[in-house]
């Protein structure tokens, strides 16, 4: 740009008076450095008194410049009315030569300057948004990484206290975990993700929350006291209420659903994370398998199901020995299982199981008492209640009598 300079140097007006427009402009743009504006200034004064336009080279250094100002976290609000503010002002400014031209010659003046103005701001925002979009995917491989070692566990605690801090992640306070299945494979992720982190950042804030995908799966990090101070009914478990949060919100979706949600219990620290995300796991897997009709579930809503499963082999001994001879009853095990789980669930009340199961209370006590005969265990008699229950969730467990039972080890 020595032709310019050169042309520059001729023309009349103070020495400084760009360096003048400079900082001005800055001050304009809330402070944004001079520096970002490069050789705009000389391209706009070359337009102006000699109607050249900007070069190639020229713009590709504005939009360098552009992607710069987003890698330092600077506003595109801020840089485009640096921009703008600059030509505005050198306008102003030109010498008097240039602006008591005859009305021709401003106006070709003019559309010179507007033209550079329009290419070098063009330039100036593609670059930015190029940068831009460089650190979102960069953000998005670092968010999946660290929820990928969050989740898994096993990293290094210094190393992950570190990684998660420019995610606004303080580690030491207590979380949970919350998974969102859809009824088929994932549909749009970026529309789900994108649905989930603005309710779940407009209730608990943008701290501490993580939303992410895995496996197939939606995951939302969540500090648990966070939920609780914005639950809005007494009494409501928490979990609870990220699992409804969640829930409402992807349901809006014209994809994915219905949806399962799977909330982890709260555990403090880094391997809280880990615990708290595989009790969401097996409380979706399980779920699934027992068929549950409510969407939302809890850790702490199928805990038992998890101790009993704690033990397979026993609890394969005792749906065995307690449960196979109703397989010997007209039309096998199923209704009489079915029968027993009712009961269970209504307190023992044979007209509420009859309701539950849209049969006759007669049709209840009938099987109630076939139970009694093939197995020997009476389901009125509290001794016995607790054996046939236990067995009864064993068996919804091992998804029995649809499959086999599993063999011994």
């Amino acid at each position: 740009m020595a032709d310019s300079t050169r042309r520059r140097a001729a023309d009349p007006g103070p020495p400084d008076w760009l360096a003048e427009v400079a900082e001005g402009a800055s001050r304009d743009a809330g402070g944004v450095p001079v520096e970002f504006l490069g050789d705009y200034l000389t391209l706009l004064a070359d337009a102006a008194t000699h109607g050249r336009q900007a070069k190639r080279r020229e713009l590709d250094a504005v939009g360098v410049l552009g992607r710069r100002a987003a890698e330092q976290g600077i506003s595109a609000g801020r840089v485009v009315q640096l921009y703008l503010s600059a030509a505005r002002r050198l306008w102003q400014d030109l010498p008097m030569v240039v602006r008591s031209r005859d009305r021709e010659a401003v106006r070709a003046a003019a559309a010179a300057v507007l033209q550079v103005v329009d290419d070098a701001v063009a330039t100036l925002a593609e670059g930015y948004a190029d940068a831009r979009r460089d650190l979102v995917r960069r953000e998005e491989s670092l968010r999946r990484e660290l929820i990928d070692d969050l989740l898994r566990g096993d990293s290094d605690l210094g190393t992950l206290v570190e990684r998660a801090e420019p995610f606004g992640l303080d580690l030491a306070r207590v979380h949970q975990v919350a998974l969102a299945a859809p009824s088929r494979r994932l549909p749009d992720a970026d529309a789900a993700i994108s649905a989930l982190e603005a309710v779940v950042f407009d209730r608990l804030g943008d701290r501490d929350v993580l939303v992410a995908t895995k496996e197939g799966l939606l995951v939302v990090l969540a500090p648990a006291d966070a939920v609780a101070a914005d639950r809005p009914a007494p009494g409501q478990g928490a979990s609870t209420e990220l699992g409804r949060l969640m829930h409402r919100e992807l349901s809006r979706l014209r994809r994915g659903r219905p949806w399962r949600v799977a909330v982890g219990r709260a555990h403090p620290g880094v391997y809280g994370i880990a615990r708290s995300y595989e009790e969401a796991r097996e409380t979706l897997t399980m779920a699934g398998r027992l068929h549950a009709d409510t969407p939302v579930v809890t850790a702490e809503d199928l805990l038992i199901y998890r101790v009993l499963l704690r033990d397979q082999p026993a609890m394969v001994d005792l749906v065995q020995a307690v449960l196979t001879p109703l397989t010997r009853a007209r039309g096998g095990a199923g209704p009489l299982l079915d029968t027993l789980d009712a009961y269970f669930a209504t307190g023992a009340v044979a007209t509420e199981s009859a309701k539950r199961l849209h049969v006759s209370v007669r049709t209840v006590t009938y099987r109630l008492d076939r139970v009694r005969t093939l197995t020997g265990y009476d389901p009125a008699d509290p001794a016995h209640r607790f054996t046939l229950q236990a067995a009864v969730l064993g068996a919804k467990v091992l998804n029995w009598p649809g499959s086999p039972l599993p063999l011994p080890a």
